[in-house]
């Protein structure tokens, strides 16, 4: 059966954990001169209004495809079949990942804030 609350709650994360990244890169550009690291946004973070439309739409759609892949598997009429549970664990490997990643990426912007 399909929890929606359990479902929302690994998406919430990321959205939060993405948008602190968000926030913690533009007032490290503006006000500490810190520079973002990732070659693609390089460019694009001088242009605060560009840069933080481009990355909170990544991190909602990030969000959406892991709340879209949990309500797929779990609208699964045979939750025993090898493919379900391949699939959910490949699901819950790259939530992890992302949230890790998402961590460090964080734990990095506050370091170079706070120094």
């Amino acid at each position: 059966m399909y929890h929606p609350k359990t479902a929302v709650l690994p998406s919430f994360l990321l959205v939060l954990m993405g948008s602190i990244d968000c926030v913690t890169t533009v007032i490290g550009t503006l006000y500490f001169g810190a520079i973002e690291m990732n070659p693609i946004m390089a460019g694009v973070v001088s242009n605060v209004p560009l840069f933080m439309v481009l990355k909170l739409t990544a991190t909602f759609c990030i969000a959406g495809t892991c709340l879209l892949s949990a309500k797929m598997l779990n609208s699964a009429q045979d939750k025993t079949t090898t493919s379900f549970r391949v699939g959910s664990a490949v699901v819950r490997v790259i939530y992890l990942g992302l949230v890790a990643f998402l961590v460090v990426v964080v734990a990095n912007n506050m370091m170079v804030l706070l120094a």
